[in-house]
């Protein structure tokens, strides 16, 4: 009994003094946990990537107490042909980890394609053997793509440099996809910045630094044996800013084409006859075609050119830094040599949407010899100021804060910031077959119209009555003609999403009420429109002024398709208009903006419909027109010779101005006075609003745009004075509009 208790109790001693030690040990893992260094794996492919990551690396390998440097190589740093620049790497003396033969020869799209799976083959060794907290990846090539996908699928963090910028070939679509796959980024442009975000990217992971080589290009340490290098590699007898550099890789996406400029160039820098340093394409598809190009034409061989496959960058910059000028389609004109100022001649599409400086001439179609000779006129020789878009040359020191900050525990899966969007709505084979259309009112002074019209802006069919003089009877005739178009539209085959009015007065379109009308509609204050076409017809019904209609009309399908800021006036019985900004329609706190005919343009002009007076509805309008028009016939002042109207026929505003195109003095100062008055109240408005653009609609616009444009010309603010004024090619303007509220809001049936 006694030596069992002994036994119990040695055991509970020896539990506890393991669950002591198992405790001690947990601690000294959470300390070693707290102060490990972060194991960065920095892969590069080739010698242009290198040289972005090289001064990288030199931080992390100056930092060993915080950072673990591992560097793996693979790609064309690995091939003889392209000058076996991991030695390069070496002579950094950085140690290589891993070195990973990845290339299939070939140098066309297929050759990229088995290149990609033979790196995606042997990667997952290499990095679960390494392990990284952090893989280091770089630009646009298709190696980086393998090396980004490898580490997504193993769960191993991605930070992504230069990310978001744009160019004009395949690299864009592999740039965007890396970045797709990256959990930081380090861009180097503010736009590529934004470019990010737009993309979903979570703006907190991404750091605009600049880009890595800056910080060597913008150094002071400029080296003094420039001549010795420039004579190495060009020989004796050249002399700075005397020579050329070139630099021309294949577009994946058109390689023929690329194979064309690049001869091209080589018979225009024969022809130039400057000594030229030649530098070899990298391995995308076409880059053999184009050596081959270089070889028929002797380059190699000529007195004037020196070709290699690869120069340490340390020169190649010193080169870069004091020759003539830079020739071809490589990044580095475009982004290094803007820190030099040195003139660059980009050549085609290759660098299309890149940030460029000052320094650079684009011959984006580059299709004949006297161009590029053209371009080496003039560009050979000048200096530019220095350029710093890619950079002030502290990069390095934000990446590895950036770096430091980067918690491991945080979680791994990104996650992306979607802008607000509609719900996704499913189809059916009905919606897929039946033309989507709405179906539009537009309620005048004088006729009441209903149209069905499509997706694209047709009129399908159009109602048009005499419009009733009451409320009732208005209403009536509004779902009479509405239910028979209804009817129509099935035999038409046209789905109705929904109802758009467009009536004049002021209008409530959040609760789809008139407010208050104009004199030319009676009984139509304090009106719901929405409820009984609604209840009536089962649809969603959308209602605004006529002026704003006009407006909306235009933004889908007139003029003012793509316009961000515009304005359209409507030139008519009376004025209105509607004011497009920010490419939403403007309503105003109590749904009275854009109400311009009732801009005052004179303290003591003629009254107005509104009460007030110097109003341009009162000078300018078919009402203020057939006014004068009245006046100066009572008068005896209207009619001239040439001029055919009968007795008993009433004079209109068109009379007005067909007087004044027979030369009647008086006409033609009526229609000044009212041309001037409509020009004046615009140029107020843009210097309220300041619209790009001007739209005149309505019977009278193809008579206003020449006078108001010269109007605008006279009177407007400098910065104001070349906005164009243009006549809307919209022949039913107020039923589009009122359509396009339909067809751009209304919700088809959710499944």
């Amino acid at each position: 009994m006694h030596l069992n208790i002994h036994k119990i109790q040695e055991l509970y001693l020896l539990r506890m003094q393991r669950g002591k030690e198992r405790m001690e040990r947990t601690k000294t893992e959470d300390e070693n946990q707290c102060q490990r260094t972060l194991r960065v794996c920095v892969a590069t492919c080739n010698r242009a990537d290198y040289s972005k990551l090289a001064p990288i690396m030199f931080g992390i390998k100056n930092h060993p107490d915080e950072f673990d440097l591992e560097v793996m190589v693979l790609g064309s740093h690995l091939i003889d042909d392209y000058g076996n620049t991991f030695r390069m790497i070496e002579q950094d003396d950085f140690d290589i980890g891993s070195k990973l033969h990845t290339i299939v020869r070939g140098e066309d799209e297929a050759a990229m394609v088995e290149s990609v799976g033979l790196a995606l083959v042997k990667l997952p060794d290499v990095l679960q053997r390494l392990r990284p907290d952090i893989l280091v990846v770089h630009g646009d090539r298709f190696d980086a793509l393998a090396l980004a996908t490898a580490a997504a699928l193993m769960n191993i963090r991605i930070l992504h440099l230069e990310g978001g910028e744009v160019s004009g070939t395949i690299d864009d679509s592999i740039r965007h996809a890396i970045s797709k796959l990256a959990h930081y980024h380090a861009c180097c442009t503010r736009m590529a910045e934004q470019h990010l975000i737009a993309m979903c990217e979570d703006h907190s992971r991404i750091l605009l630094a600049g880009c890595p080589s800056y910080d060597k290009l913008l150094s002071t340490n400029h080296r003094d044996d420039y001549m010795d290098t420039i004579k190495s590699w060009l020989g004796d007898t050249v002399q700075q800013h005397d020579y050329i550099v070139a630099l021309q890789h294949p577009v994946t996406t058109d390689i023929q084409q690329s194979v064309k400029i690049y001869g091209l160039m080589l018979d225009a820098l024969l022809s130039f006859n400057k000594k030229t340093l030649i530098l070899f394409p990298n391995i995308d598809a076409g880059s053999k075609e184009m050596v081959r190009v270089m070889r028929k034409k002797s380059i190699e061989q000529h007195p004037n050119f020196r070709a290699v496959k690869h120069i340490p960058f340390e020169q190649f910059i010193q080169m870069l830094e004091h020759a003539g000028c830079m020739i071809g389609n490589s990044s580095c004109g475009v982004r290094e040599a803007g820190a030099f100022g040195t003139p660059v001649i980009n050549l085609g599409t290759r660098q299309t949407g890149r940030e460029t400086g000052e320094n650079v001439l684009h011959v984006r179609d580059a299709d004949t010899h006297n161009k590029i000779y053209h371009a080496l006129e003039l560009q050979f020789g000048k200096r530019y100021p220095c350029s710093k878009i890619y950079g002030d040359g502290n990069a390095v020191p934000r990446i590895l804060k950036f770096l430091r900050a980067i918690d491991l525990d945080e979680p791994l899966q990104k996650t992306f910031c979607f802008p607000p969007v509609k719900d996704s709505i499913s189809q059916d084979i009905d919606h897929i077959l039946e033309t989507q259309s709405a179906l539009a009112i537009d309620l005048g002074g004088t006729n009441l119209r209903v149209a069905i019209v499509s997706m694209r802006g047709k009129i399908v069919k159009k109602y048009t009555q005499p419009n009733p003089k009451n409320f009732d009877s208005r209403m009536q005739l509004i779902l009479k003609i509405c239910a028979d178009a209804m009817r129509d539209a099935v035999c038409l085959n046209c789905r109705i999403l929904g109802v758009g009015v467009s009536t004049g007065g002021r209008v409530n379109p959040q609760e789809g009420v008139v407010l208050h009308s104009t004199k030319l509609i009676q009984e139509w204050s304090s009106v719901d429109l929405r409820t009984p076409i609604s209840d009536a017809l089962h649809l969603p019904v959308w209602v605004d002024n006529d002026g704003n209609c006009a407006a909306l009309a235009e933004r889908k399908f007139g003029h003012g398709k793509g316009v961000e800021n515009f304005v359209t006036v409507i030139t008519g019985t009376g004025i209105g208009g509607g004011i497009i900004h920010h490419n939403e329609l403007i309503h105003g706190s109590t749904f009275c903006a854009a109400e311009l005919g009732h801009i005052m343009v004179s303290l003591e002009g003629p009254e107005c419909s509104c009460g007030s007076r110097g109003c341009i509805e009162a000078y300018a309008s078919g009402m203020a027109l057939q006014k004068e028009a009245k006046r100066l016939h009572d008068e005896d002042l209207l009619m001239v010779e040439g001029m055919d109207m009968k007795l008993t026929e009433p004079i209109t505003a068109a009379h007005l101005i067909n007087a004044a195109r027979l030369g009647n003095y008086n006409a033609d100062a009526v229609l000044k006075k009212a041309s001037t008055a409509l020009g004046v109240g615009i140029v107020n408005i843009l210097h309220i609003v300041n619209p790009t653009l001007v739209i005149l609609s309505g019977v009278l616009a193809s008579y206003y745009q020449d006078p108001v444009q010269h109007v605008i010309s006279e009177r407007a603010l400098v910065s104001a004075q070349n906005i164009k004024v243009v006549k809307s090619e919209l022949e039913e303007p107020a039923l589009l509009g009122a359509a396009s509220m339909v067809l751009d809001y209304a919700t088809r049936r959710k499944y």
